[in-house]
């Protein structure tokens, strides 16, 4: 989502070397949706593909379709959700155009829609999967009700939520309860929260707390806080959105390193602001 015009507006050589640089360090799995940099950062990415030659099948795509913007590129009357088989279907295939690939790896619907059928999803899946332009299907920002409802027709692999050390409602709401108990993936955006974005009371006390465990630990901050959410035994993938190289690398640290359980209690009570009941 940062790499086009909605964050480093990167050109084609700097996209061609940062996906060199994921892949040097072991990160193979890129997180696209149509709707990032109002419709365009796809298409650069496509481009950054071609350009350096990569070998597809050594790479993960990821896009999400569904979300309706009124942008220059697609001036709609107001923002909506369109889970329709048409629109589905032309969703995909217009990523795949724009990514230079035959297939995604995962496709999964954006956000939930209040009108969406899953009668009418299950069959533009069904349809795509038959097709051979998706691999596996899931889903972003959906409840467990709404993944129940869906699951009546086709199978969901995936849900990508929103949870951080800062945003953790899906430890309570059910929603990583359920990626544990259908083995369904899970996975995170915005992993470091807003732990180096706003100056509040939750975070100046996880800020304190981190400092001490950095030093603790041999690692950077941001390290602790990917460690933080990869410890719950959803076995969350988080969703980077660094273009830093060196940020990245400290990324794949964080696999390594194991919280002691108290320190993971610990921050969660900083988190909280209050003992854990």
């Amino acid at each position: 989502m940062t790499w086009g015009s909605w964050g480093k507006r990167l050109s084609t050589p700097q996209m061609t070397a940062l996906i060199q640089e994921c892949l040097a360090i072991g990160i193979t799995t890129f997180d696209h949706a149509d709707i990032y940099g109002g419709y365009s950062t796809e298409a650069e990415f496509g481009a950054a593909m071609a350009e350096g030659s990569f070998q597809r099948e050594k790479i993960q795509l990821i896009s999400k379709c569904g979300i309706q913007l009124n942008t220059e590129i697609r001036p709609n009357v107001v923002n909506h959700y369109d889970y329709s088989k048409t629109y589905i279907t032309s969703s995909v295939e217009r990523s795949l155009k724009n990514l230079k690939t035959d297939y995604l790896d995962l496709l999964l619907l954006h956000r939930p829609s209040p009108l969406m059928n899953p009668e009418v999803i299950a069959e533009a899946i069904t349809t795509l999967q038959t097709e051979g332009k998706i691999r596996d299907f899931g889903v972003s920002n959906f409840t467990p009700s709404q993944l129940a409802m869906l699951e009546k027709e086709i199978p969901v692999m995936a849900n990508q939520v929103e949870f951080s050390i800062s945003s953790n409602e899906v430890m309570y709401d059910g929603t990583l309860d359920d990626c544990i108990a259908q083995n369904r993936l899970a996975m995170a955006w915005s992993p470091l929260g807003n732990i180096f974005k706003e100056k509040t009371e939750q975070v100046e006390r996880i800020q304190k707390v981190l400092k001490k465990m950095s030093e603790k630990y041999g690692v950077s901050e941001d390290v602790l806080l990917l460690a933080w959410i990869m410890m719950h035994p959803a076995k969350i993938r988080p969703v980077l959105g660094t273009t830093t190289p060196s940020r990245l690398s400290n990324a794949i640290d964080a696999t390594k390193i194991e919280l002691e359980k108290t320190d993971w209690f610990i921050l969660l009570e900083a988190s909280k602001g209050e003992p854990v009941p």
